[in-house]
């Protein structure tokens, strides 16, 4: 299966990232309030960032990846994409 590690923008300009086998329907969890608990008290906005071909494993360890990055980190790599 093809996963994929992915960056939302929320309403409060902070960066959250996952991984999924499915894109727009994870986005459409997050928007209904079904999604991470990160989105309780701030709304997604826009998916910013995404990378394709992962394999679960390798989409779990690049996720960890990116958590790590500062924010200004995490907004080069956004706008280098």
């Amino acid at each position: 299966m093809n996963w994929s590690v992915y960056i939302i923008e929320a309403d409060d300009r902070s960066y959250y990232t996952g991984i999924t086998t499915d894109i727009n329907k994870r986005f459409q969890k997050h928007l209904s309030g079904n999604g991470a608990k990160y989105f309780n008290g701030r709304s997604p906005i826009k998916i910013v960032y995404t990378e394709n071909e992962h394999t679960r494993s390798s989409a779990s360890k690049r996720e960890a990846e990116i958590k790590k990055l500062s924010r200004n980190e995490k907004k080069l790599l956004i706008d280098a994409n």
